[in-house]
C-alpha cells in the first residue's frame, strides 16, 4: 500500500493536474465553498503527489484549492501519496465524477484518460497482480462505465466526442447538439466539421440524429462537401418547424451549467402549464 502523509501545503507549491478535464468554475457554488473555507477551513484534505521538478501535483481537490485562494488562505491540508501516472489519472477521474454538474466535454476527456490508463496498466508486465479487467472478465470500458453509473456503450459515445472540433464540442456542452447526433458528427474529418459549423452558424440550426447519420454516410463514401452539407441541413426536422426562439442568456440563470436543452424545454413547458392552471382557477372565481 502506498505511503501517505498528511500536511498543510502552501498553495503556490500545488500545481494543477496536467490536462485536467474538469473545469474549475467561478460560480455561485464556488463562492459558497470559499465562504465555508473562510469560516471552517478545508474539512476534506486534497490529494497530491510529488512532482518532478519540485512541488506537488494536485490529483483531487482543484476546487478546494481555488476556494482556499478566494478565502485568502495560503495553505491547504493535503494527503501526499506516491502514485504512478496511471494511478493518478484513475483517482483524479473517479474523484471528480462525483460532482453534480459535469459537462459532456468533461466526461468525454475524463473517460478517455481513465480508459487509456487502465489499458496501459493491463499491458504492463511488471505488475504484481492480474489487471482488474482480466480478473472480472469485463472490458475496461465496461469497468469505466460501472464506476460512473453508465453503460459501456454510453462511455464509448462520450469518448467519441473527443474527436469533435472544439467549437462543435462547445455546442454539445451548451445543449445545442444532443449526444447521439454529436457522436455521428465525430466521424466527420475536421474540415467537414468546420464546414458544418459554418452552416449551423449561418442557418441557426443544428442537425438531427438522422441528418448526422446521413452526413457520416456521405463522408465515408467520399461524397460529402459544402453543397451536400447545405442540402442535408435544409431538410426539415420536427424541432425546427415553426420554432420559437429565446436568447439562452435570458433563461440560463435558472438552470445549472450543462443542463440539456430538452430538460430546459420540459421545465419551461411545465411552468407554463402551472401558470395556465392558475389563471384558469383565477377566472373561475
Amino acid at each position: 500500500m502506498a505511503k501517505e502523509l498528511k500536511i498543510n501545503l502552501p498553495l503556490n507549491e500545488i500545481h494543477d493536474f496536467p490536462n485536467h478535464p474538469f473545469k474549475v468554475r467561478m460560480d455561485e457554488d464556488m463562492l459558497e465553498m470559499a465562504e465555508s473555507v473562510k469560516k471552517y477551513g478545508v474539512l476534506v484534505p486534497g490529494l497530491v503527489r510529488p512532482r518532478d521538478g519540485g512541488g506537488y501535483e494536485m490529483v483531487a481537490g482543484h476546487r478546494r484549492k481555488m476556494a482556499s485562494g478566494l478565502a485568502e488562505r495560503i495553505t491547504m491540508p493535503c494527503l501526499i501519496r506516491n502514485l504512478t501516472d496511471d494511478e493518478a489519472v484513475i483517482i483524479m477521474v473517479d474523484s471528480n465524477l462525483q460532482r453534480e454538474k459535469i459537462l459532456p466535454s468533461e466526461k468525454a476527456l475524463a473517460y478517455k484518460m481513465k480508459l487509456e490508463a487502465m489499458k496501459r496498466q493491463g499491458q504492463r508486465t511488471d505488475l504484481t497482480s492480474v489487471p482488474v479487467a482480466q480478473k472480472s472478465g469485463k472490458t475496461s470500458r465496461a469497468l469505466v462505465g460501472e464506476a460512473a453509473g453508465e453503460s459501456q456503450d454510453q462511455v464509448r459515445r462520450y469518448i467519441r466526442l473527443t474527436e469533435l472540433i472544439p467549437q462543435v464540442l462547445d455546442m454539445v456542452d451548451a445543449g445545442k447538439i444532443a449526444i447521439r447526433p454529436a457522436v455521428e458528427l465525430s466521424y466527420l474529418p475536421p474540415e467537414h466539421q468546420k464546414s458544418l459549423l459554418e452552416e449551423m452558424t449561418a442557418e441557426e440550426r443544428t442537425p438531427s440524429h438522422v441528418q448526422a447519420i446521413k452526413m457520416r454516410k456521405f463522408s465515408e463514401e467520399g461524397r460529402l462537401g459544402e453543397d451536400v452539407i447545405h442540402s442535408i441541413m435544409q431538410e426539415d426536422k420536427p424541432n425546427q418547424v415553426e420554432q420559437f426562439k429565446m436568447p439562452r442568456d435570458k433563461i440560463s440563470k435558472f438552470f445549472p451549467v450543462g443542463t440539456p436543452t430538452q430538460k430546459i424545454e420540459d421545465t419551461i413547458v411545465k411552468a407554463l402549464e402551472l401558470w395556465r392552471q392558475r389563471e384558469r382557477n383565477r377566472d373561475a372565481r
